[in-house]
């Protein structure tokens, strides 16, 4: 399958195009940059340059494909108003994609995030949330997922909070940024709120697998560690960096504050069982241990 790739270079992106070429595929991604386009090169894909609010040539990569999967995401998300606009930025996007494919029964795999449910770990069958900070990605993902019945083999992989790689990545890395910031390995609240986590490799897998086989309309969870503790995840954090571990704020965090204080385990249970995804990479608590100072 010839695959069109956009955030090809991002921590999932990046192990997305090597799972996809190594599993026989071929990939054309989308470039930016210079150094983005000389990645992939390097990495073996084909590369098509543009910017995620450039729709032409988002149309003009899926209309070259098999099918498409969408990542890339905006990089200025540093205050709530950054945030809304790059949101609005992959939502255009992702509506452009599908549109272009639609009537085809080619597939398009879009990302969005695990949602939560009081009290429980989430599943594959609860809707993503529609409101909130991040209400506008769960209503751009619903509405791709409802084009299924237009010729459209759409489908979600929902991440958790943190996809690492090498103790890097995720919310746990934003933990990371923010404890190197501040001088303390902080958490909000009281430090029992669960976030999932999964590899960014074991996630690649799966983006795959969904490509290849997942039904139209379906969501999937992408999720190795069900329920790490912040204060236990802040806990590894601050004895790598040397730093003491104690909470702090919510606003310490910025937009994300609010959803990190949150408690939103997930299970992939499911994923599992219907695409036989089977984990086998580092754990989050694990991977954190590579942290440098």
């Amino acid at each position: 399958m010839h695959v069109f790739v956009t955030g090809g270079t991002g921590t999932i992106g990046s192990a997305v195009v090597t799972e996809l070429l190594g599993n026989g595929h071929s990939v054309l991604a989308l470039a930016r940059s210079d150094g983005s386009a000389q990645a992939l090169e390097g990495a073996g894909a084909k590369v098509l340059r543009g910017d995620l609010a450039d729709l032409d040539v988002l149309r003009s990569g899926a209309a070259q494909s098999d099918g498409v999967i969408s990542l890339a995401f905006g990089r200025d998300y540093g205050s709530p108003d950054a945030l809304v606009r790059a949101i609005a930025e992959e939502s255009a996007a992702v509506a452009a994609l599908g549109q272009e494919l639609l009537g085809s029964d080619r597939p398009i795999v879009t990302v969005s995030g695990t949602p939560w449910v009081p009290g429980r770990a989430s599943t594959e069958a609860d809707p993503v949330p529609t409101d909130g900070p991040v209400g506008g990605r769960g209503r751009s993902v619903t509405a791709l997922l409802d084009l299924a019945s237009r010729g459209l083999r759409s489908t979600a992989v929902r991440m958790p909070r943190t996809v690492h790689n090498e103790g890097k990545g995720g919310f746990a890395g934003l933990l990371a940024d923010a404890a190197r910031r501040n001088g303390v390995a902080g958490y909000p609240g009281d430090g029992t709120q669960r976030w999932p986590a999964v590899h960014a490799l074991d996630a690649a897998v799966l983006f795959r697998l969904v490509l290849e086989s997942a039904p139209a309309g379906t969501a999937w969870h992408a999720v190795a560690d069900e329920a790490d503790t912040v204060r236990d995840i802040a806990t590894v954090i601050g004895r790598r960096l040397n730093l003491p571990v104690e909470t702090v704020p919510e606003e310490t965090f910025g937009p994300f504050g609010p959803i990190f204080a949150m408690d939103q385990p997930a299970s992939s249970a499911h994923t599992r069982d219907a695409l036989g995804w089977r984990p086998s990479h580092p754990s989050l608590l694990e991977d954190l241990e590579d942290i440098q100072i």
